[in-house]
């Protein structure tokens, strides 16, 4: 018997106005919510991959939703929290409606756990794709636009959950200061060994880079310097004959020039400043073409002497201890060499820091050398001798120090993996040491006979 086409339509009827004029309405609501999560995802994107140049490019124009951006960035924390908030919320509404029309639609039927895993795979596809990833993606590539026709429903939404994101960024800046106490702790010796630890990909020559850049900020003059027994200066009764021999001799490009003793040092004589004279004779007076001298504490930062310098627009300061007296001298040179290394010109000899390579565990060397170029040559940490050295920055300093007196020759004391030989001395410095370095067996050994 064949069914009547009218009840077909009644019985249709019934079914779409029973199912779709139930959840219609709801699929409506899905829709404009789906649609706002991606409108605040890509906002979120947008606001916060501006670049530089699109924010300065902002705060010159006179647009209102230019102006609008900057407001809404002065408080970027305040609202990347209110974003969050309204994109979450967004995506919660979603599964909380999702799951109510679920069990509207199988009320009086046993929902399977197939089924729900299902359901809830789903709809998290939906909302990372449509209402995450593709809105992020767009916002990325066009960010300043869509910044500019989403800045009124950001404002809104950081008026509307201002209680909750003020309330999120003060939980926020408690961890954050947590953290940065605890991060503050780290030691320059420690990110130094973290700088060891590094990708073998990484040469030595770039990890020494970064362990020079790390040092850097706490170095002193004193640890730099060229001692005032290597300074080479001049005093200003020579004659200009007996000058330029002396310049000659010397091969620096600056001198310093002092009166009856280095203490004194009245200027810088700058070398090419003397070459329109060249041609004078013993009575052309070359002290006019003095410099004025740059003077600094013997405790002052490197860090800090070249951003004088380069203020100053000079390249060498003369160094002074408490009472005014000469220490040393620093130059640009010097202070450039603490983080690429050593620096040779025509006039430097092969080795910056003069040694003899006896083995492998043994070298020679001057007691004047610093210990900043001691602890490269030993390939060790430059704090390595922070504990024993005191005030004293150089090798011979070091061993008086261990010594507490000035030694003899052949004379020998260790500190830690080192052995100290006296090889050359006098009543009044230490002039060539031969350090041996001891295996960790040797120093056990050393010990146990002791």
């Amino acid at each position: 018997m064949d069914s009547d086409p009218l009840l077909h339509k009644v019985l249709l009827a019934d079914v779409w106005s029973t199912y779709f004029g139930f959840y219609g309405p709801y699929a409506a609501v899905l829709l404009v919510l789906l649609i706002l999560a991606a409108v605040i995802s890509a906002a979120e994107a947008a606001f916060f991959t501006l670049s530089p140049d699109d924010r300065a490019l902002c705060r010159v124009s006179e647009g209102k939703p230019e102006s609008r951006i900057i407001q809404l960035l002065d408080r970027p924390r305040r609202l990347l929290a209110s974003l969050l908030i309204f994109n979450n919320l967004l995506n919660l509404a979603i599964v909380v409606i999702v799951t109510y029309l679920v069990w509207e639609l199988y009320q009086f039927k046993t929902i399977s756990g197939l089924m729900l895993a299902g359901v809830t795979t789903a709809v998290t596809l939906i909302i990372v794709l449509f209402g995450e990833i593709i809105p992020k993606v767009y916002a990325s590539q066009n960010n300043l636009a869509v910044a500019k026709w989403t800045a009124p429903l950001v404002a809104v939404a950081l008026v509307l959950f201002r209680p909750f994101s003020a309330m999120l960024v003060s939980l926020s800046n408690v961890v954050d200061k947590r953290i940065q106490r605890r991060g503050y702790k780290v030691s320059l010796e420690e990110l130094s060994q973290a700088v060891e630890l590094t990708s073998s990909e990484s040469t030595h020559e770039e990890r020494e880079l970064i362990k020079g850049i790390v040092n850097f900020g706490n170095l002193t003059a004193r640890q730099v310097m060229r001692s005032r027994g290597d300074i080479s200066a001049v005093c200003d009764d020579l004659t200009f004959d007996e000058l330029l021999e002396q310049i000659n001799q010397s091969g620096y490009s600056r001198i310093p020039v002092y009166k009856e003793s280095v203490d004194q040092i009245d200027g810088i004589l700058y070398i090419k400043d003397l070459l329109p004279h060249i041609d004078k004779d013993d009575s052309f007076h070359w002290q006019v073409l003095l410099r004025p001298v740059f003077f600094i504490p013997e405790t002052k930062k490197i860090d800090d002497l070249l951003q004088d310098f380069q203020k100053r627009r000079v390249h060498l300061a003369i160094v002074v201890d408490e009472y005014g007296g000469t220490r040393g001298l620093v130059t640009m040179e010097d202070i450039i060499e603490e983080i690429f290394g050593d620096i040779n010109d025509e006039f430097d000899d092969d080795e910056a820091v003069p040694f003899q390579r006896i083995d492998e565990k043994t070298i020679v060397i001057e007691g004047k050398t610093l210990l900043v170029d001691l602890c490269r040559v030993l390939q060790v940490d430059a704090s390595f001798f922070d504990a024993a050295k005191g005030e004293s920055e150089s090798l011979a300093g070091l061993l008086l120090e261990l010594f507490t007196r000035v030694p003899e020759n052949d004379e020998e004391i260790s500190y830690q993996p080192f052995v100290f030989k006296i090889l050359s001395a006098d009543d009044k410095r230490i002039n060539h040491v031969q350090i041996t370095r001891q295996d960790v067996s040797e120093e056990v050994e050393v010990n146990s006979e002791a």
